[in-house]
C-alpha cells in the first residue's frame, strides 16, 4: 500500500482576493523568491567592488527581459499559442532557461551602457539567480507543474520522493530541484567569500545547475522537446552550460595565472 503521508499538489493555488483581483500562490511565491535575491544581492555586491544598492538597479534592466525571455522560450518550442494568448503569462507558459538567456542579455546590455565588469556583476548575481529558482520552484506545488513521470512502485509513493497530481503520483522534480538550488545558492555564496578571481562563481553556476537540471530532466513528466527529435531542449541546454561553466572557470584560472606572473616578472 501507498505510504500514509503525500502532498496533493495543484489543490488550490488561490492565495487570496484582493479588490476582485485574486492573487495566486505561484506569483506570490516567486515575489518572495525575487525579494529575497535582491536581499541576498544587496548584502554580496561589495565583494565583486559593486555598491549595496546596485543590484536594485541591476534588476530595473534584468527582469522585462527575463520576462520575455521566458515567454518566448515556451513559445518557441511549445509551439504557441501566438497571436494574444502569446501574451497571457497568468495562464501558465514561462520557461526558467528563456528566463535565465533574457536576464543574461538585459544584464549585457547593462553593463555595456553603463561600462562596468559583466564577470563580477554575474559572480554576484548567480547566488541570488540560485536562491530565486530555489523558491520559485516551491510555487509549482501549488501550480501542479513541472512534476515527473508517473511513480507506480507503491513502496516510493511518499513525499518528497513523489506528489500526488490529481491524484496520481509522480517524482517530486520541483522539489528535487528547489532543494539543490538552495545547496547550488550556499554553495556560491561560500565561493564568493573564498575567491576573488572575477568569473569563477559565475562558472561555477553553470556547472553546478546545469548537472542538476540535466539529470533532473531526465525524470520530468512535461518537457519542451526539439521538434519530432525527442531531444529534451532543457536537458541539451543544460549539457550545453556545464560545458561553457567549465571553459568558463579554466579561462579565468589561466588568465588570472597569467596576471600574476607579469606582476612577480
Amino acid at each position: 500500500m501507498p505510504h500514509s503521508f503525500g502532498l496533493l499538489a495543484h489543490a488550490n493555488n488561490d492565495a487570496f482576493t484582493i479588490f476582485g483581483f485574486t492573487v495566486h500562490w505561484y506569483g506570490l511565491i516567486i515575489a518572495v523568491g525575487l525579494i529575497l535575491a535582491l536581499v541576498l544581492g544587496y548584502f554580496n555586491a561589495p565583494r565583486r567592488g559593486y555598491k549595496r544598492d546596485d543590484p536594485f538597479e541591476w534588476i530595473l534592466w534584468v527582469l522585462p527581459f527575463a520576462i520575455i525571455g521566458a515567454r518566448l522560450y515556451f513559445l518557441i518550442f511549445n509551439g504557441g499559442p501566438w497571436g494574444w494568448e502569446a501574451f497571457a503569462v497568468w495562464n501558465g507558459g514561462l520557461a526558467v532557461y528563456g528566463s535565465i538567456i533574457g536576464g543574461a542579455v538585459g544584464a549585457v546590455l547593462y553593463c555595456g551602457i553603463r561600462k562596468r565588469d559583466f564577470l563580477a556583476l554575474a559572480d554576484v548575481a548567480v547566488p541570488s539567480l540560485a536562491l530565486g529558482q530555489g523558491i520559485g520552484r516551491i510555487g509549482c506545488y501549488f501550480g501542479g507543474c513541472c512534476y515527473g513521470i508517473e511513480v507506480t512502485d507503491p513502496s516510493m509513493q511518499w513525499f518528497p520522493f513523489s506528489v500526488q497530481i490529481d491524484g496520481v503520483w509522480h517524482y517530486s522534480t520541483f522539489f528535487y530541484e528547489s532543494f539543490f538550488d538552495l545547496l547550488i545558492c550556499l554553495a556560491l555564496v561560500l565561493m564568493l567569500r573564498k575567491t576573488n578571481t572575477r568569473g569563477i562563481v559565475f562558472g561555477a553556476y553553470l556547472v553546478l545547475y546545469g548537472i542538476v537540471r540535466a539529470l533532473i530532466e531526465g525524470i520530468r513528466g512535461e518537457s519542451l522537446m526539439l521538434g519530432s527529435t525527442g531531444i529534451r531542449v532543457s536537458q541539451l541546454l543544460s549539457i550545453l552550460l556545464v560545458l561553457a561553466g567549465i571553459g568558463v572557470i579554466i579561462w579565468r584560472v589561466l588568465t588570472n595565472k597569467k596576471q600574476k606572473q607579469e606582476v612577480t616578472q
